[in-house]
């Protein structure tokens, strides 16, 4: 149907950048937002850049141990995402807000 001629093959070093852009953003999301969950949303996305990187050098090394740690990394993330929900949860209950500032009031 359509000619493929410009096609490009999708090499390593795509993966790579895309893995390094999607992590930049969930570092930025943690060093700069002060609500609770977009930092624990940052969080995922940067164990989902590393992730990718697993995947990717997995592949085109031809080696499987890559891929068997991005399910470790993911029960990670699960375990993560349940402890952090479950904080956000207790600070809502408590001070009707989701913010981060709010921890610094935990300690007393």
């Amino acid at each position: 149907m359509f000619a493929l001629e410009g096609l490009k093959y999708v090499g390593l070093n795509h993966y790579l950048v895309l893995s390094g852009i999607l992590f930049t953003i969930g570092m930025l999301a943690v060093l700069l937002r002060r609500n609770l969950i977009v930092i624990l949303m940052g969080v995922e996305l940067m164990l989902n850049a590393v992730n990718l990187s697993f995947v990717a050098f997995s592949h085109f090394s031809a080696n499987i141990n890559g891929q068997l740690m991005v399910f470790f990394v993911m029960t990670v993330a699960a375990a993560e995402a349940g402890v952090g929900l479950a904080l956000a949860v207790t600070l809502f209950k408590t001070f009707r807000e989701v913010n981060i500032r709010l921890f610094e009031q935990l300690k007393g």
